[in-house]
């Protein structure tokens, strides 16, 4: 669909216009602030979303006066809509034509508006069907890393919004560009990045959540690593590191938040709780870790960071993966999670090869990225193994 460059679950009931706030003092449907958790903030900013939105929330969001605010991939929120006409009224940050946020709207599970969202405002319309509800979503495709986005009000025109069900399962997945879904819209690999050609919901992440009928969480970094981001030069980025920001809601170059920054609120673990965890970091810390103490120091920060995992997550499933545009960091990354399970003796975790994308048959994205039909091959893979793991 041509982009146009304008611009977890919650009570039932009406929904009628509501009106912007600004961006101040923050509550947070994270509970993320010391200060509102003093105050039992979790229970305060939850009713708010409730009053405000009523809806199911996508990934780790963030309400702040009024806003919610949309950082990670695949952030949004999930509704159903009963009445004639409603508006979704939204803002992002100010950004260049490459880093406007992206996001789309779904109506009945089918795309129908897809924009770069405006500092100055955009808005997404839905034409409903009466008394007969139809399923809302609206999703942020582009990652946090260059901008984030806020949907500030609804005006749901008399009709009501309910939150959609809650699926039967919940996947967090954690990674790179490739579970950003970096390029994607751009089959040529000797583009570069944009936000407008960065869509998550092409990518195997996504993807596998759906074939799971899973619920899903996204934290994920174009470029970023265990120990190191990419290294067009051999040396160590140490300040692309995932791990720094696994328990925030984010990071990124911009504004953020309206007033306030993604990697400086802290994610509340309990406002989402998965069954399944997949872990897709090594391809950009293969550009740096080729000598064997690199790849040792590899290693080693994977299984800290296992452990840092399993802390915020004691009754989930780690599946360790890697493999789809590099896979020289692949027997490091089993090695680690072999070695995790000896020392801690958690043995709820896997490790799962992807093959490596198959450039001549399936094609090539932005910067050598993986095409969509790369990714749902990726996808098909996984949740395959998962499901029989799992049980599911």
């Amino acid at each position: 669909m041509k982009l146009r460059k304008l611009a977890s679950a919650v009570l039932s009931g009406a929904l009628a216009l509501v009106m912007l706030g600004g961006c101040g003092s923050g509550e947070s449907s994270s509970a993320a602030s010391a200060a509102a958790k003093e105050n039992n903030g979790g229970e305060e900013k939850l009713e708010g979303v409730k009053e405000k939105f009523n809806v199911k929330l996508l990934g780790r969001t963030y309400y702040s006066d009024g806003t919610l605010w949309l950082g990670y991939s695949g952030t949004g929120m999930d509704f159903d809509f009963t009445g004639d006409k409603l508006t979704i009224n939204m803002i992002g940050n100010p950004a260049g034509a490459e880093a406007q946020p992206r996001c789309a709207l779904y109506v009945d599970g089918e795309r129908k508006d897809d924009q770069l969202i405006s500092s100055e405002g955009s808005k997404f319309e839905v034409t409903g069907k009466g008394s007969e509800p139809v399923n809302v979503k609206v999703i942020k495709l582009s990652e946090c890393a260059h901008s984030c986005m806020g949907i500030v009000s609804m005006d749901a025109g008399g009709g009501t919004v309910a939150p959609a069900a809650d699926k039967p399962h919940k996947i967090e997945i954690v990674g790179d560009s490739i579970t950003c879904g970096y390029g994607v819209d751009d089959e040529d690999k000797d583009h570069h990045f944009s936000t407008a050609t960065e869509d998550c919901t092409k990518s195997y992440s996504y993807k596998t959540a759906q074939l799971l009928n899973a619920d899903y969480s996204l934290v994920s970094f174009s470029g970023y690593g265990i120990i190191s981001g990419y290294s067009n030069n051999g040396k160590k980025v140490a300040s692309q590191q995932l791990p720094k920001y696994y328990e925030k809601l984010g990071y990124t170059f911009n504004m953020g938040f309206g007033t306030e920054k993604p990697e400086k609120i802290d994610w509340d673990f309990s406002q989402f709780v998965p069954e399944a965890i997949v872990i897709n970091l090594g391809t950009n810390d293969a550009s740096y870790a080729k000598k064997p103490e690199q790849k040792q120091e590899y290693h080693d920060g994977y299984v800290a960071f296992l452990k840092q995992v399993r802390a915020k997550n004691p009754g989930a499933r780690i599946y360790a993966t890697l493999g789809i545009m590099d896979s020289n960091l692949n027997k490091t990354m089993i090695s680690a999670v072999e070695d995790y399970s000896k020392e801690t003796g958690d043995t709820n975790i896997r490790s799962f090869e992807f093959p490596m994308q198959d450039m001549q048959n399936d094609g090539l994205a932005a910067d050598w990225h993986p095409s969509e039909k790369t990714h749902t091959k990726e996808a098909d893979l996984l949740a395959d193994f998962i499901k029989k793991d799992m049980g599911w």
